[in-house]
């Protein structure tokens, strides 16, 4: 290899991208869509209100309709006397939106529940109802037992107990966390590394196919040699992207920065005023499957301590050197696989058949990823992490809950070791295959290429 002749298509091709219309829009677009990640969730939530439901309700129990209370989510009312089928047909006409029927109490002290309505009634509807039969079943079964007092036995007995997790450093030392903070950032990490190994990867294989197309790669390889050209491309398209990394990373931190500056105070006073602690706790409950107890536990106090606290314990700058490393090597190692499937075609329509092996196992590595989120201590997760074709996004993902230093170098060691033998398989293919014209390659013809002195 000559490495002027590489600087120099190195050059070329980042001052080529760098100054490509896409680049810049993409350097300011992305920043945006992250800053707005951040917002939108609260906005919506604060801003998007469901109208209130006129629910009719034939209760056959009696026990059931004292149970359904007016509030923002629904009026009820009592036609507990009339005909279901014939209401059923006059629910427009009495200008409600849902029909509620009650069966009769059966042997099993329990009742069954119907909703009927002309549009989907919704899951929120569908719990709120559930919850509120099932309270009224719950009342009535202890009044059937006749014991005095029982109803205050019960509360008296029943607990709801909020697990607190405290990691133990090395030292002894004690520290809060909170496992849902962990399996945020690992999801997080999982899915960034993922995307930009596959967004730059996909940009070399572009690239390549565009010289390619052009026949402007006949020109290059007369005076540069075809390994040279590859690994000038891989290595100009990896600067590329660290310098848009650097420019969202800034970008975003100012958008959010002045956002929050400008938006959070106001934001934070409306859902103070518009949500009490049981509305949070329930919308937590629905959007992530803590428990109610869990949700209301982080609003308290020491909630935010608790998230405060987890978020220190996590090794940032082992995350972030790591996350540098890995989206580096994963980026080198599939970056040149795909300038080889890249060099076998003249399209990207040919490049379908060709490039989904190669695609396939960043996929198997996001998969395992979201199983990281919640075991990360599994054989399955510890393999993924050490395996070179699903380590970068993998390892990501198991970092926040703290990984050997000896894993992360064998994981490191392997990645790179995987990356020089794929690439240099990659070189053969590719200074074969970027001269071929009017030929459909296959694997077979790959395989040819790769075998060739």
């Amino acid at each position: 290899m000559n490495f002027r002749t590489i600087g120099l298509v190195i050059g070329r091709e980042y001052n080529t991208r760098v100054r490509k219309k896409s680049f810049l829009v993409l350097t300011f677009v992305v920043p945006v869509l992250f800053a707005a990640l951040c917002f939108l969730p609260s906005i919506i939530m604060l801003n998007t209100k469901e109208k209130t439901k006129e629910v009719a309700v034939i209760d056959r129990s009696g026990i059931v309709l004292p149970f359904l209370q007016n509030g923002e989510a629904a009026n009820w009312y009592d036609y507990s006397s009339q005909d279901p089928e014939e209401m059923k047909g006059r629910l427009e006409e009495l200008g409600k939106d849902i029909l509620v029927v009650v069966s009769p109490i059966d042997s099993a002290k329990s009742v069954s529940v119907s909703t009927f309505s002309r549009k989907p009634a919704g899951v929120d509807f569908a719990e709120n109802l559930s919850g509120r039969v099932s309270d009224a079943v719950e009342d009535y079964r202890i009044k059937s037992y006749d014991i005095s007092g029982l109803e205050e036995i019960l509360s008296s007995v029943r607990a709801n107990v909020h697990v607190q997790e405290f990691t133990l450093g090395e030292d002894g030392r004690e520290t809060i966390s909170e496992s849902g903070i962990y399996m945020i950032v690992s999801m997080v990490l999982g899915m960034l590394i993922y995307m930009f190994v596959a967004l730059f990867s996909g940009m070399v294989m572009s690239s390549v196919i565009e010289e390619k197309s052009s026949r402007v790669v006949e020109v290059l390889v007369s005076s540069v040699k075809s390994i040279d050209l590859m690994f000038g491309k891989i290595i100009g398209v990896a600067l590329v992207a660290l310098t848009q990394f650097a420019l969202w990373i800034v970008l975003t931190l100012a958008i959010v920065g002045i956002g929050g500056a400008a938006f959070g105070p106001r934001m934070l006073q409306k859902a103070q005023g518009s949500m009490d602690a049981s509305q949070v706790a329930e919308m937590a409950a629905a959007g992530t499957g803590f428990h109610m107890e869990d949700a209301i536990a982080t609003m308290q106090d020491g909630g935010l301590k608790t998230v405060l606290t987890t978020l220190g314990n996590i090794p940032w700058a082992q995350l972030i050197l790591a996350f540098v490393v890995y989206f580096l090597l994963g980026y080198l190692l599939y970056a040149s696989l795909f300038a080889a499937v890249g060099s076998a075609v003249e399209n990207e329509a040919d490049s379908n058949q060709l490039q989904l092996p190669v695609t396939i196992p960043l996929l198997i590595g996001f998969f395992i990823a979201l199983m990281a989120m919640r075991n990360p201590y599994s054989q399955v997760v510890w393999w993924g992490s050490m395996i070179p074709f699903t380590s970068p996004i993998v390892m990501l993902a198991r970092i926040p809950y703290g990984v050997p230093i000896w894993e992360l170098l064998v994981s490191i060691a392997v990645l790179v070791a995987t990356f020089a033998l794929c690439a240099w398989a990659s070189a053969k293919i590719y200074r074969a295959g970027i001269l071929v014209f009017g030929k459909k390659s296959t694997w077979a013809d790959l395989w040819k290429w790769l075998k060739q002195k």
